[in-house]
């Protein structure tokens, strides 16, 4: 018998994190850390791309602040960073008003309805980021995370001729030194798609497999992707342009933010924008919550829709109820009257 992958009564809100869920760059507790100017970090980050362009390499871009920090860690002003290091930096973020009892009041808003419960609606949260994935999982916002996709570093990397051998050295010392995954602006839109499928809860699943629409588990139309500006373009893209809804967020301190994200709000780019906000009366906070509550509605009208449509009517008795003879009677033309009644 035929059979779906997935019910689809699954909600994502896919969530940028620098400048959407914290006022600064995630990297900002390491360096005060170790007492590197950030300042001159991150202009010397712009200044990469051409400078080894000039010397005849080519930097993508989106790599540049990684292989500056391993830089950095090689060349001495943050060596020893590993793995547990970033991670109890990350506990030191701070996150804007609000934050994070925000996304438990989100997902308690969905489970506290009874007509929401009754067909297992659930809401998801997922941070995709071009920062370090360490630093987000130790954070305050962890907890209320189910799924990470950010930048990852390996440590100590094995040998040539690994292979060969039964047994590794342990390394006494754990030092980041290659970059074992990377995210950027663009391939963000990777992580949409294995959310959107499945893949990330069933590895069986490949990101790249030819999946009917009803199959996905998170259908894109039940998704909501928040982010703080241009850079998000492409995500925004997709997650709008197949039916779900694109939320903009801005510091209120900064009102060139503003202007930007009503640029894209003027262009289509989103359905909306607000500050960066999410106590639970700000207009942020209230445009998700109805938002997602619509998306549930939809959900729940959809299901009901297709039992109505899938559930054939019980067999009935022949013999009419004096009120249904009734109403027969007083429908009846006076030559079905005659007839009837045999005259």
């Amino acid at each position: 018998m035929a059979t779906t992958l997935f019910t689809q009564n699954t909600i994502a809100c896919i969530w940028d994190f620098d400048k959407t869920l914290i006022p600064e760059y995630m990297q900002s507790p390491l360096f005060r850390r170790y007492g590197v100017d950030e300042a001159t970090f991150w202009a010397e980050t712009n200044k990469l791309t051409e400078h080894y362009r000039k010397r005849g390499y080519h930097l993508s871009p989106e790599i540049a602040y990684l292989n500056h920090l391993l830089t950095y860690v090689l060349s001495g002003p943050l060596k020893g960073l590993n793995n547990q290091i970033l991670r109890e930096c990350g506990a030191d973020i701070k996150f804007y008003q609000g934050l994070p009892e925000f996304f438990r009041l989100l997902k308690q808003s969905v489970q506290d309805r009874p007509e929401y419960q009754k067909h297992e609606i659930s809401l998801e949260h997922y941070v995709v980021s071009t920062g370090i994935a360490p630093m987000v999982r130790g954070s305050a916002i962890a907890p209320e995370l189910d799924g990470v996709w950010a930048c990852e570093f390996i440590e100590n990397p094995v040998q040539p001729g690994f292979l060969r051998q039964n047994e590794l050295p342990i390394e006494a010392t754990a030092q980041i030194a290659q970059i074992g995954m990377v995210i950027d602006n663009t391939t963000k839109t990777r992580a949409l798609f294995e959310i959107n499928k499945g893949t990330n809860k069933n590895p069986a699943i490949d990101v790249n497999s030819k999946m009917a629409a009803e199959d996905r588990r998170i259908p894109f139309q039940n998704m909501i992707y928040i982010a703080d500006g241009p850079s998000d373009v492409p995500s925004f893209s997709v997650v709008k342009g197949n039916g779900g809804k694109a939320y903009a967020v801005y510091n209120p301190a900064k009102p060139e933010e503003f202007a930007q994200n009503d640029r894209l709000r003027s262009t289509g780019r989103i359905d909306h924008y607000g500050p960066a906000d999410y106590t639970p009366g700000s207009s942020t906070a209230q445009w998700l919550r109805l938002h997602i509550h619509q998306i549930c509605d939809r959900i729940v009208a959809d299901r009901e829709a297709a039992v109505q449509l899938k559930a054939a009517r019980p067999p009935r008795h022949l013999n009419p109820t004096p009120e249904e003879e009734a109403a027969q009677r007083a429908t009846r033309t006076p030559k079905q009257a005659s007839f009837l009644d045999g005259n």
